[in-house]
């Protein structure tokens, strides 16, 4: 077949796991640097951001390309059977796909926060990001690029919610993801989903690219307090050689007991933020005012944040009876549960 382009950066934590992605179900591809030479003839997407994964045209029609690694996850999963990301219980799936959701849509919190509020942070991710896209460029251009990509980005923390009021929560809630993990790899679970990866494992390797391994404030926490983190990154980062032919999905009942810690952190941090956030959306209030682990959130309402939420929402009516009970019974005293309970 005519391989597949993925448009992305090193930096980005969504582009490292639909590279991840791609390796793993060995599917043919070729990465290409935004902004680089090679970022030519790529066709346009709804909005400017990365990864953009082109799908070649058939019959002499154009390539077509799409945004959003959840949704480029799902239309690769109807193209090829091999080696599925996606369990084939759909209780299971529903379970895999809230914590893509919680990886996706909170950890980019930390990751963002921790990149551009500390200095050293900032100084790296300006100046490697920008030679990401030319490390042949002048220094006269490298200056100006890094001051560009550094006063960008720093402005951009508020629509994370990155803020002195919010600091304790993003950085208490980054290493407990750390703690977490640990424990789970040391109970010997070598994936979220078991045996082998899901959507959410590589949910949680795009944010531990960045967080865990480049940028330095964060990175250096999982170095001196979960090594076993770090070392996992490593390996998600390309699971071609791994074999799953007759590695199975988990049991339900294990899915359940395995998973009740890392749900238990998305009730604590990503459904206060998700639900708080719908209901600023829907008053239209300029700001979303809430607690979160027992401190205060304040943030500017996130649009795409409350269609995700929507989105889960349908996923869970979308099940069936039995299924459905399963899935609230997973969920029942994690605080996640009010994801689909509360009111907006």
């Amino acid at each position: 077949m005519t391989p597949l382009k993925l448009v992305g950066g090193y930096g980005s934590p969504y582009s490292r796991k639909m590279r991840a992605v791609l390796r793993f179900r060995r599917i043919p591809f070729t990465w290409i640097m935004r902004g680089s030479p090679d970022d030519v003839g790529i066709p346009d997407v709804p909005v400017a951001l990365i990864p953009v994964l082109v799908f070649p045209g058939e019959d002499g029609r154009a390539d077509e390309a799409m945004i959003d690694s959840t949704f480029q996850i799902r239309r690769l999963e109807k193209m090829f059977s091999e080696r599925s990301i996606i369990p084939t219980d759909p209780a299971i799936a529903f379970l895999d796909a809230l914590l893509e959701d919680y990886a996706d849509e909170w950890l980019t919190k930390p990751m963002f926060h921790y990149r551009w509020k500390y200095a050293a942070d900032i100084h790296k991710a300006s100046h490697v990001l920008a030679l990401d896209r030319n490390p042949l460029m002048s220094p006269e251009t490298l200056k100006k690029m890094s001051d560009y990509i550094a006063e960008r980005q720093i402005e951009r923390l508020r629509v994370v919610g990155s803020n002195d009021a919010t600091t304790p929560v993003i950085e208490a809630s980054y290493r407990r993801l750390l703690g977490l993990l640990e424990s789970h790899l040391v109970a010997g679970n070598r994936f979220l989903m078991g045996a082998r990866p899901g959507a959410s494992d590589f949910g949680l390797f795009g944010q531990l690219s960045q967080l865990a391994h480049f940028d330095p404030k964060p990175a250096g926490i999982a170095a001196a307090e979960n090594p076993r983190v770090v070392s996992w990154v490593s390996h998600l980062d390309d699971l071609s050689s791994l074999e799953v032919e007759n590695a199975p999905w988990p049991s339900r009942q294990d899915a359940a007991a395995a998973l009740r810690p890392f749900l238990i952190e998305v009730g604590r941090v990503h459904a206060p933020f998700l639900i708080s956030n719908a209901r600023a959306l829907r008053s239209r209030a300029s700001e979303v005012r809430c607690e979160i682990d027992g401190l205060p959130w304040v943030q500017q309402p996130f649009p795409y944040q409350g269609k995700c939420l929507k989105w889960l929402r349908e996923a869970r009516e979308a099940l069936s009876a039995p299924d459905r009970k399963f899935v609230d019974a997973a969920l029942e005293s994690t605080g996640a549960e009010t994801i689909f309970t509360a009111q907006i």
